[in-house]
């Protein structure tokens, strides 16, 4: 069945055609903010909620919302290259969440590339400096790190990557 995926598409939350009831990444804080708050996020502008969808059946989610870093949580050799401002810009991937029967297939990356792309697209229109995530457990921490997140000192499940390395990433 996952093999077979033919319309696979990563669009905004549409509450009249993608199920969240039948979504389950086996994370229930994850499970249950699809299915009961993310339309609630979406309409009151809390958070951009995407969906990656073959028809109907969401493969997974992803939620962007504005954020900002206090300099002082950041590593001091990176902090004091950056503007002096008591709080910085940064975009916060809030969740990310791959049903469990599209697991191990590679639609996390797929999804996280995509925020990635969306984050640093918008740079041009709104200023943010990284984008940030806050890991549920050990395995997401290590998925975010593979893909050169840098962990907070102070905070090990929050982690960040400046736009300037995601610039790169795409510039491959």
């Amino acid at each position: 069945m996952v093999d077979n995926i033919s319309e696979r598409s990563i669009a905004a939350l549409d509450v009249k055609r993608h199920d969240r009831e039948s979504f389950a990444c086996g994370v229930e804080s994850l499970d249950q903010y699809f299915r009961s708050r993310a339309r609630q996020d979406w309409n009151k502008y809390a958070a951009a909620v995407f969906v990656m969808a073959d028809g109907p059946s969401v493969i997974g989610y992803y939620t962007l919302s504005s954020y900002t870093i206090n300099p002082g949580e950041l590593p001091d050799e990176l902090a004091h290259k950056l503007p002096r401002y008591p709080n910085l810009p940064a975009t916060l991937i809030g969740r990310l969440a791959v049903d469990r029967r599209y697991q191990r297939k590679g639609f996390g990356e797929e999804l996280l590339l995509d925020a990635l792309k969306r984050c640093f697209a918008t740079t041009s229109a709104v200023g943010s400096l990284a984008v940030v995530v806050e890991a549920e457990n050990a395995k997401a921490i290590q998925f975010y790190q593979s893909y050169g997140f840098i962990q907070f000192p102070d905070h090990g499940n929050k982690l960040f990557l400046l736009m300037p390395t995601i610039r790169a990433m795409f510039e491959k």
